[in-house]
């Protein structure tokens, strides 16, 4: 291949991918249909193999197209990291940071946090990113994450914000109907709510407080923003983070036999310790969550 081929391309081609049709790649990009159907059959010139057929769905990848998939996804991350790092140059704090935090802590815990980083740097735009996957900060999938569990990668920076505990609680309405378990055995007799299909997460804390599987719930969902709902609205008993059950005023079951205790971090690359922007978010959201866990661990060098 003796040319370059311009990234506008790849672009054009991921969209595709991610949308299944030219027209709705074209308004997800603010482009013209005719720009994007070019701009695939360019690619194909270029490349020389054939990415799509057509079908009465939309536009069904070829083998090639799923193999280039994962290497254009990259680049799109990393035209995105590129785009985030020119932005936020400057004196003080601008541009934009993506965070990446599960669904529970991305939309219970971190929002006020956010409203008050906002405050103290107006010049910053957040991208907040849901997901109970744990987004690759080496392939920039995010600038910052929570995680609930260590990082292993040496490249990120990584701290300790404190230990979340999760447990089994139940709202007060669906007690005073249905009675308080004193024993294990007791929450035969009520309505749990829990996940459909367990994760690799969830298989490991299965193992920690045996007797709750699959088949014993009665309200299965994979969002765990539908299982606190269900748990807020009395609809049976479910797992809460304790700071959040104490805040909703939830009341703990059988505390001496459920308790998941997550050890939980603030990490992002290492390369981004001098930007400014990703060093503010990650300094307030080292604080906040060292707040919300209700005890912080001594202090550490911040990045930078």
């Amino acid at each position: 291949m003796e040319t370059t081929i311009d990234w506008q391309l790849y672009r054009s081609f991921l969209a595709v991918l991610r949308e299944g049709s030219l027209s709705a790649a074209a308004r997800a990009l603010g482009q013209a249909q005719p720009t994007l159907g070019r701009h695939i059959d360019a690619l194909e010139a270029a490349l020389g193999i054939s990415l799509f057929t057509r079908s009465q769905g939309g536009l069904l990848p070829t083998d090639a197209a799923r193999a280039l998939r994962p290497h254009a996804e990259a680049m799109a991350s990393h035209a995105a990291a590129l785009e985030r790092m020119a932005s936020s140059q400057g004196d003080s704090p601008r541009g934009v940071v993506r965070i990446s935090a599960s669904e529970v802590v991305g939309a219970e815990v971190l929002p006020p946090m956010l409203a008050e980083l906002r405050r103290s740097h107006p010049a910053l735009a957040i991208e907040l990113v849901l997901s109970n996957r744990a987004q690759d900060l080496l392939q920039r999938e995010a600038d910052i994450a929570v995680r609930m569990t260590p990082p292993q990668q040496a490249q990120l920076i990584a701290r300790p914000v404190g230990v979340i505990e999760v447990g089994l609680f139940a709202a007060p309405g669906y007690l005073a109907e249905h009675g308080e378990p004193a024993a294990v055995e007791d929450l035969d007799r009520h309505s749990l709510i829990g996940f459909d299909q367990p994760t690799a997460f969830q298989r490991e804390a299965a193992k920690r407080m045996p007797g709750l599987s699959r088949e014993g719930f009665s309200l299965r969902s994979d969002s765990d923003l539908a299982q606190l709902a269900l748990l807020r609205a009395g609809a049976g008993i479910g797992f809460c983070q304790l700071p959040l059950a104490r805040r909703d005023g939830l009341r703990r079951i059988l505390p001496e036999r459920y308790a998941l205790r997550m050890e939980t971090w603030i990490t992002m690359h290492e390369d981004l310790r001098h930007n400014r922007a990703c060093k503010a978010a990650f300094d307030a959201l080292v604080e906040g969550m060292r707040r919300y866990a209700g005890h912080a661990p001594p202090d550490q060098p911040k990045p930078g």
